[in-house]
């Protein structure tokens, strides 16, 4: 079986795209409930930050309502490269640049439920 004729489907490209952009902005803006909603609740879900590790999404929530910055912290994003294999399964990577940081990088790992587009797995680290 070929799976190249599935890779980046225009449609699933497209609305993969649209939920990265969804996700981007609420990270920016702190909106904790749309950062929660975008993650997997699943004891499964996994997210390595760039100083924390977290298993399971209550973790992931306690960390987003008790321990992330405050709004408005800007960045430049360079190199977004989205995949997607099928209808139901996308990877994320790209770059990220904030004042006086080292290069920042992201990766996710989405899956299409029944109620939307929601990382699997996420990866922050920064070049040192």
């Amino acid at each position: 079986m070929s799976v190249s004729a599935e890779v980046n489907l225009p449609h699933v490209l497209d609305a993969m795209t649209r939920v990265f952009e969804r996700y981007e902005a609420a990270l920016i803006a702190n909106d904790v409930a749309v950062l929660n909603e975008l993650f997997w609740d699943n004891p499964l879900t996994v997210r390595f930050g760039i100083a924390e590790i977290h298993y399971g999404a209550e973790a992931i929530r306690r960390y987003r309502e008790l321990f992330v910055p405050p709004a408005n912290m800007p960045r430049q994003l360079r190199n977004l490269v989205i995949t997607t294999f099928g209808e139901t399964f996308a990877t994320a990577d790209v770059e990220f640049l904030r004042d006086g940081d080292p290069v920042g990088r992201q990766s996710q790992t989405w899956v299409l439920f029944p109620e939307g587009w929601r990382v699997v797995s996420a990866h922050v680290s920064l070049l040192t």
